[in-house]
Parts: C-alpha cells; structure tokens; sequence
C-alpha cells in the first residue's frame, strides 16, 4: 500500500504536548478508517518535516502509537498501521454481535465445552439448585482473523440445547434469542490485570501482558440468571467506552 500524506495541524500554544497532540490525531485518523490497516507512513524524519516538528517529537509520537498496538514497525517496511481497537460500548450486547456491527468479521473457536453438576457457589449465582446440569465451555473470539478474547461461560442446562458446534457458528447471545429467551439486564465489573502464560498463548501476546478483563452476569425478563462470563480481552486491540451523564 502507498505511502499516506498526513495532514495534521498542531497548535503550539496548547498545553498539551505536541509529540501528544500528533498521536491523537494519528489515532482518531487509524479509528475512522482514514488510515485504514496496512497503511504505511512516511519515514519520521519525512513527517516531522512535513509538520513543522522535530524528529525526536515524531518519533515519540510514533512510538506512542507503536505501544498501543495501533502501528508496528517492520524492517524493509517501515512504520504500517496494525488496525483500530476494537471499541465497544458498556451495553448488554454481545461481543459477536458488536463485532459484526462493526465489520470486523468475528469467528470463534470453542476450546473446551461440557456439562457439569452446579457446585454450591455457582448455583447459588444462576438461582438453581446445587448439582443442576451447568453448560460450561471455553471459546477464543476472533476479529479479523486475529485473536481477540478468551471467553469462559456457564449457562444453566435447562434453558437450552447447547452443542460446540453451535457456539462457532454462532454468538452465546444470538443462541438465546432463538431460543425465545430475552435478556433483560446485567451486572458487570471490568477491571485490568497480566496475562497468564496459557492466555498469553492464545491470545498472541507475552506473559504477563496487560489484559482487560470483564465478568457478566446476565438475566432475562423473568428474572432468571441464564449466563456467567469471565471474559479477557487483548487491552492492545480492545477497549470499552462509557458515557456519563450529569444529574
């Protein structure tokens, strides 16, 4: 792919840092798709003459940009743009399906799947009685062909007919839909933490790499708890927005 002009303006009576201001703007242009994947950049010392800037302040900005997994650095390449992150709203929806949404062609590998008996705390958080049947099962969300997440669910057995092979072709969520159940709200806690060597494996990233992590409970109109997620999510290919409203 061609080299990409880059026209940026940067105001030096902001506070702001300019290496900063540049990377914003580098970054708002990789997420609107105006420098869509595989795009490359010019050489720093190119751009910072382009800007105005100075090389030092170029690389920084580039470098920037280059630990937040938004551009790589190849040899005999140069600088080239890896892909967006892929942004997702705090909403009860599914990865799947926000993923689809946002043309990012999902796929799935289910890693392990299975029934077991509730043990005491599990049963007590779905509402069913210790021992019951329990879906629990293992999947590794992909987007654009990259992984993305590692996803362990428990569903309880009487709500629906589960199989692996329906869960990689399709998302826990669209499952439940067709299966008449409604989800209604959630409760859900993100926090951050290192990933494990297995994670790291099949996420493609090193030990003890940042992972954002999310766990979901989720219920349907009656009432009834149907799912419980423990999701880890590449924190260099992913993040989470919120909107916050005043009183």
């Amino acid at each position: 792919m061609s080299h990409a002009a880059i026209p940026i303006r940067v105001d030096r009576s902001s506070p702001v840092p300019l290496y900063f201001q540049v990377a914003q703007h580098l970054e708002q242009m990789i997420e609107s798709g105006e420098l869509p994947m595989g795009t490359r950049l010019d050489n720093e010392a190119d751009l910072a003459g382009q800007l105005g800037l100075s090389k030092p302040t170029m690389r920084r900005a580039i470098e920037y940009l280059v630990g937040r997994g938004l551009l790589v650095r190849r040899r005999g390449i140069g600088t080239q743009v890896v892909h967006a992150k892929v942004t997702r709203e705090v909403e009860l929806t599914s990865l799947y399906d926000d993923l689809a949404k946002a043309g990012r062609d999902p796929s799935t590998i289910v890693v392990s799947f299975g029934t077991e008996p509730a043990s005491d705390v599990l049963a007590a958080e779905l509402g069913i009685a210790a021992g019951t049947p329990v879906y629990v099962f293992e999947r590794l969300r992909y987007a654009d062909a990259e992984p993305l997440a590692l996803m362990r669910n428990h569903v309880p057995g009487q709500l629906m007919r589960l199989s692996a092979a329906d869960l990689e072709r399709q998302g826990l969520y669209n499952l439940l839909r067709a299966n008449g159940i409604s989800l209604r709200i959630a409760k859900q806690a993100i926090g951050a933490r290192a990933a494990t060597a297995a994670e790291a494996r099949a996420l493609g990233e090193r030990k003890g790499a940042p992972l954002l992590v999310m766990e979901r409970s989720a219920y349907d109109e009656q009432g009834r708890a149907v799912e419980l997620g423990q999701h880890v999510y590449r924190a260099s290919r992913y993040r989470f927005d919120l909107t916050l409203t005043g009183w």
